[in-house]
């Protein structure tokens, strides 16, 4: 099977995530690991795994993956499984009370990725993951990578 691991990242928390996934991926099968802006909907063909990350920026995913999930087109990814995950504050990092409501209101990135990945017709083979960074740039905390190579493993247990 042949997998693509799709990302944005502004500070590079985003990337190392996804670079983990597709190097905890690769062992079973072919993992190419790139940027959303440098693949085509065209270029999906022939994935029978497609993993997709995005930084959560203003309670949803970068603008770079939503163009890129919308040029997907109708039914474009049936056959394909698919997972999805974020690179986020945790709730518990963040200070204001105002701000914490409206991350329990609108949420992170991951779910709505995953939710317009199943609206173009793939098969979401496990639950939205977040993985946390310690500020607004980062770095990632610690025990995150180790996080992400344990949930490609799950990833793979469910193909």
């Amino acid at each position: 099977m042949k997998a693509l691991v799709l990302y944005e990242s502004f500070f590079g928390n985003t990337e190392k995530i996804a670079q983990t996934i597709g190097d905890s991926l690769g062992s079973s099968m072919e993992v190419d690991v790139r940027k959303v802006s440098e693949v085509l909907p065209e270029q999906l063909i022939g994935s029978g795994l497609l993993i997709v990350g995005s930084p959560t920026r203003a309670f949803r995913p970068s603008p770079a993956t939503n163009r890129f999930l919308k040029n997907i087109p109708a039914n474009g990814l049936e056959g394909v499984k698919a997972a999805a995950f974020d690179t986020r504050i945790s709730e518990d990092d963040i200070k204001s009370r105002a701000l914490r409501f409206l991350m329990k209101v609108f949420g992170y990135a991951a779910g709505p990725v995953a939710k317009k990945l199943g609206k173009k017709g793939a098969e979401i083979v496990i639950a939205p993951e977040g993985f946390c960074v310690n500020d607004t740039e980062g770095p990632l905390r610690e025990g995150e990578l180790g996080r992400a190579a344990a949930w490609a493993k799950q990833i793979l247990a469910k193909l």
